[in-house]
């Protein structure tokens, strides 16, 4: 979802968290390499145009978009994150974990899923919310279910 929002916001910006911020680069007109390929440098930022400074700034922007979702305890974990690319990797990490952690996560929502039942006193909207969240959390941890086994439960 992270990642149509950013693309919603400019075509590059995604990568511009997967990669890196951009550089703006120029053909060197004095060297080559050994191929007699041409070799390229960091463009000054004073013969930068409008479309380069925009481009630029997409890490900013990405920065901004990300600290918008986050809440302070959150945020308090990756403010010293210098570039968008850093706080996402940051982010998957906290969020993510390592292999055992996902492990342990699938393990707990499977049971959740396996022992979900409609609660005494609860609107079947309650229930609908509360099977919707296990599966969503479910394939965001790579596991699918069967329709045949959503619509039995």
């Amino acid at each position: 979802m992270m990642q149509a929002h950013l693309a919603a916001q400019d075509d590059d910006m995604w990568y511009v968290i997967i990669d890196s911020p951009m550089k703006i680069l120029k053909v060197s007109t004095t060297t080559t390499t050994t191929e007699d390929a041409l070799e390229m440098w960091e463009k000054p930022r004073y013969e930068w145009i409008a479309k380069e400074n925009r481009k630029t700034n997409l890490d900013n922007v990405a920065k901004d978009v990300l600290y918008k979702t986050l809440d302070k305890n959150m945020f308090s974990k990756i403010k010293s994150c210098s570039t968008a690319k850093e706080i996402w990797e940051k982010l998957t990490q906290l969020y993510v974990g390592n292999d055992q952690t996902k492990e342990n996560k699938l393990m707990v929502t499977t049971q959740k899923f396996d022992g979900i039942k409609m609660r005494p006193r609860k609107t079947m909207t309650e229930f609908d919310e509360r099977f919707s969240s296990i599966v969503i959390e479910l394939s965001t941890l790579g596991r699918f279910t069967t329709i045949e086994r959503l619509l039995s439960k």
